[in-house]
Protein backbone atom coordinates (compact mmCIF):
# COMPACT_ATOMS: atom_id res chain seq x y z
CA UNK A 1 0.00 0.00 0.00
CA UNK A 2 1.34 3.29 -1.11
CA UNK A 3 -1.05 6.33 -0.02
CA UNK A 4 1.78 9.11 -0.07
CA UNK A 5 1.10 11.31 -3.44
CA UNK A 6 4.07 11.06 -6.36
CA UNK A 7 4.39 14.87 -5.31
CA UNK A 8 5.08 14.14 -1.80
CA UNK A 9 7.16 10.94 -2.67
CA UNK A 10 9.76 12.78 -5.03
CA UNK A 11 10.10 15.54 -2.56
CA UNK A 12 10.99 13.57 0.07
CA UNK A 13 13.65 11.54 -1.99
CA UNK A 14 15.01 14.64 -3.17
CA UNK A 15 15.92 15.98 0.42
CA UNK A 16 17.00 12.40 0.99
CA UNK A 17 19.54 12.49 -1.23
CA UNK A 18 20.76 15.92 -0.36
CA UNK A 19 21.95 14.48 3.69
CA UNK A 20 25.67 13.27 2.74
CA UNK A 21 25.99 8.98 3.03
CA UNK A 22 27.56 10.01 6.93
CA UNK A 23 24.42 11.68 7.91
CA UNK A 24 22.16 8.90 6.44
CA UNK A 25 23.88 6.33 8.34
CA UNK A 26 24.06 8.33 11.49
CA UNK A 27 20.10 8.91 10.91
CA UNK A 28 19.27 5.03 10.31
CA UNK A 29 21.60 4.76 13.61
CA UNK A 30 19.43 6.70 15.35
CA UNK A 31 15.93 4.87 13.83
CA UNK A 32 17.38 1.46 14.90
CA UNK A 33 17.79 2.89 18.64
CA UNK A 34 14.78 4.24 18.93
CA UNK A 35 13.10 0.73 17.68
CA UNK A 36 14.94 -1.22 20.33
CA UNK A 37 13.92 1.21 22.77
CA UNK A 38 10.56 0.78 22.28
CA UNK A 39 11.06 -3.14 21.42
CA UNK A 40 12.29 -3.14 25.11
CA UNK A 41 9.80 -1.48 26.51
CA UNK A 42 7.12 -3.75 24.68
CA UNK A 43 8.55 -6.49 26.26
CA UNK A 44 9.00 -5.30 29.45
CA UNK A 45 5.73 -4.01 30.23
CA UNK A 46 4.40 -7.74 28.85
CA UNK A 47 6.20 -8.91 31.90
CA UNK A 48 10.09 -9.84 30.93
CA UNK A 49 12.06 -9.10 34.17
CA UNK A 50 15.51 -10.33 34.30
CA UNK A 51 17.77 -8.87 31.30
CA UNK A 52 18.71 -12.54 29.47
CA UNK A 53 15.01 -12.62 29.08
CA UNK A 54 14.72 -9.11 27.28
CA UNK A 55 17.56 -10.34 24.95
CA UNK A 56 15.87 -13.31 24.10
CA UNK A 57 12.50 -11.59 23.19
CA UNK A 58 14.32 -8.74 21.52
CA UNK A 59 16.33 -11.38 19.25
CA UNK A 60 12.95 -12.81 18.41
CA UNK A 61 11.48 -9.53 17.60
CA UNK A 62 13.71 -8.51 15.79
CA UNK A 63 15.37 -11.86 14.03
CA UNK A 64 12.88 -14.95 14.53
CA UNK A 65 12.75 -15.02 10.33
CA UNK A 66 16.18 -14.63 9.71
CA UNK A 67 16.87 -18.01 11.33
CA UNK A 68 15.81 -21.79 11.44
CA UNK A 69 14.49 -23.27 14.43
CA UNK A 70 17.99 -25.09 15.15
CA UNK A 71 19.44 -21.94 14.84
CA UNK A 72 17.16 -20.08 17.12
CA UNK A 73 17.22 -22.49 19.81
CA UNK A 74 21.22 -22.31 19.82
CA UNK A 75 21.40 -18.77 19.87
CA UNK A 76 18.44 -17.94 22.29
CA UNK A 77 20.80 -20.79 24.12
CA UNK A 78 23.84 -18.53 24.37
CA UNK A 79 21.95 -15.57 24.91
CA UNK A 80 20.07 -16.96 28.41
CA UNK A 81 23.81 -18.23 29.43
CA UNK A 82 25.29 -14.61 29.12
Amino acid sequence: MNDTPAEVESRFNFLLRRISPEERLAMSCRMFTAARALVRSSIVQGGARTAAEIRRQTFLRFYRDDFSDDEQAKILSSLKAT
